[in-house]
């Protein structure tokens, strides 16, 4: 979860670590520092709290240094104050890490016995002391870094520094993303593309115990014997316009109101308008899909929600069984897989660490596996069989808003691929899905325009203790997209829930203090979402329903307010009636006044199990 940056070469380098870990500041943001090395020591700035902290440290007491480390924290061990806050140093070595130590506590009783002394609660600090007790026994410094590697069991990146190896920055990579950007007369390294495309964008992405040295001048590569590896350099199309909020107050806001653009980014990279098709040539050619036998789909938070759409979508147009499940819980249930069978894996980042290990789970069971991500090269997308992009560009806000709807558009367009290649749909049903998905970023921009009348809805309902959101159909995983949504960034407990089920326990929870959201387009169910909003109703619920104008037709339904969606067909609702719900919980946050962007205990990338 947690933000690396680190850079060698001939100017100083700790301005380029304090923009980089703005850059950075989405993946954990419970304590930041800097070291950096200068004239054969290595000296370091710590703080708690936000990133502003270590600035005003980093002004009253400035650091110089030609090569340097840095890190934004979100704690797993040890609580976000400064002493667990990195980097963390022994005697001659300093270390950044992203990830997690497993024996962290056996390490530790074992250098506690040699009398080395902890000033930290995390697991991280056993890493510096590690690698110090190797440079103890004469050893030289590559050797000592891989020796001291060796014994880590876990997940982790790391950024080292050492001292008396002042032209050397090392950096290892085993389970988390590590990136090395490939500059003029300097070179970096960071968790992600973001912070590194302001310098430079040839980037290098390093597989699992590699270990980097990296020069002002070069860089290479080993494994942790030692030998040599190549590692093919990348172009990134990272934006670094994309990873700034501009006129916007908030990048959640910024991201939420770039959705009409990215979804038409996404779908260019599958649609062919003149013929109305779906292209899908290099997921055709590694999977058969007409002999497809199962699908099962397998995500995290947000993205899981996205998948429980393309459930409904894949079992309605391909004719096929859909299983949706919980990454994190996936593998530990020991799951039955049919010869055939396919698993789809959902991560905005492609590093997600239960989706990866349910992707290598799924593997090890024979089944072939397609990625749904929206970061090139990402481990995620290296390992699937498949992988198909999202194009929502860089998102910053901790709540994921367009990398959600992305999602959403390319399950659709592999539900109509499967249609058609399994013999489901008719070429003119595909037409028609493709003209469908085709509206969708002009009607988005109409969607968008309801944004003062939900701010007006927001206001009403700011005070509200708890929220009820309500959906049937594809419109249930919204419902439960929005009640996360407003969880996440305004801290009001809210639950999601199919509205048929309401009358089986949730009812309870139903008087005049609780705003019942309801997504209600106006299909098949609208009639029996009526009957469920009367329910409601009579029980003195304060109802706000999504839904297309009365005067569209189908039954009327009682509201204290109603959101007037545009008409659109069945198919495209969900991608559109969740933007209603991300604008309701923007704005409710705004006004309570937290935190939209870095919500408190979150963070962007969950790295760590």
């Amino acid at each position: 979860m947690c933000g690396i940056i680190g850079v060698i070469g001939e100017r100083n380098a700790t301005p380029i670590l304090l923009e980089g870990l703005k850059r950075l500041e989405y993946r954990g943001y419970d304590s930041a520092g800097v070291a950096v090395s200068h004239k054969g020591a290595i000296l370091s700035r710590r703080a708690e709290g936000k990133l502003h902290n270590l600035e005003q440290e980093l002004i009253a007491t400035p650091l110089i240094g030609y090569s340097g480390i840095g890190h934004t924290r979100w704690a797993t061990h040890g609580p976000p104050v400064k002493a667990n806050a990195h980097p963390h140093s022994s005697e001659r070595v300093a270390v950044v890490h992203n990830g997690i130590i497993e024996n962290y506590f056996d390490l530790r009783q074992e250098l506690l016995a040699e009398g080395v002394e902890f000033s930290s609660a995390t697991d991280t600090e056993v890493i510096p002391h590690l690698i110090e007790r190797e440079l103890a026994k004469g050893i030289e410094v590559e050797q000592a870094v891989r020796d001291a590697i060796l014994q880590l069991e876990g997940a982790f990146a790391l950024g080292i520094l050492i001292q008396g190896a002042d032209e050397q920055l090392f950096a290892v990579r085993r389970g988390s993303p590590l990136i090395l950007g490939l500059g003029e007369g300097e070179n970096f390294i960071a968790s992600d593309a973001t912070p590194l495309v302001p310098y430079t964008r040839k980037m290098l992405y390093l597989d699992d115990n590699d270990v980097a040295i990296l020069q002002k001048d070069g860089v290479r590569v080993t494994d942790l014997a030692g030998r040599p590896v190549k590692r093919v350099i990348k172009q990134s199309q990272v934006s670094a316009d994309l990873s700034e909020k501009g006129e916007y107050r908030h990048f959640m806001q910024k991201e939420i109101f770039e959705q009409p653009m990215v979804l038409g980014e996404t779908l260019k990279e599958f649609i062919n308008p003149a013929k109305g098709t779906i292209e899908l040539g290099s997921l055709l050619s590694a999977i058969d899909i007409a002999k497809v036998s199962t699908v099962n789909i397998v995500a995290c938070g947000t993205s899981w929600h996205a998948g429980m759409v393309g459930r409904y979508w894949l079992e309605k147009l391909a004719g096929v069984p859909v299983s949706v499940d919980i990454a994190s819980e996936y593998r530990y249930r020991e799951p039955p897989t049919l010869p055939g069978g396919v698993t789809v894996v959902i991560s905005q980042s492609g590093e997600t660490a239960d989706t990866l290990a349910a992707l290598r789970f799924a593997k090890s069971q024979g089944q072939k596996v397609i990625a749904i991500v929206n970061v090139a090269e990402s481990t995620i997308s290296r390992e699937a069989d498949g992988v198909l992009y999202t194009r929502a560009g860089p998102e910053i806000g901790v709540a994921s808003t367009k990398a959600f709807t992305t999602q959403l558009m390319v399950l659709a367009v592999i539900a109509v691929c499967f249609g058609r290649e399994r013999n489901h749909i008719s070429a003119a049903e595909e037409k028609g899905y493709v003209a469908e998905l085709l509206h969708v970023p002009a009607l988005m921009e109409q969607v968008l325009c309801l944004d003062k009348d939900i701010f007006t809805i927001a206001r009403k309902l700011m005070h509200a203790k708890g929220f009820l959101f309500l959906g049937r159909g594809t419109c249930f995983p919204i419902a439960l997209e929005g009640a996360l949504k407003l969880k996440e960034i305004s801290y009001i407990h809210a639950e999601g829930y199919a509205a048929g089920e309401m009358k089986h326990g949730p009812i309870a929870l139903i008087d005049e203090d609780l705003p019942v959201v309801v997504v209600a387009p106006r299909d098949r169910l609208f009639e029996k979402v009526v009957s469920n909003l009367e329910e409601a109703r009579a029980r003195g619920g304060q109802l706000v329903v999504i839904t297309t104008a009365p005067e569209v037709g189908g039954a009327d339904c009682h509201a204290d307010d109603m959101i007037p969606m545009v008409a659109c067909g069945d198919f495209i609702a969900p991608i559109l009636y969740v933007a209603p719900l991300q604008l309701l919980a923007y704005h409710i946050a705004v006004l309570k006044g937290t935190d939209v962007d870095q919500p408190r205990n979150l963070a962007k990338s969950v790295t760590v199990e």
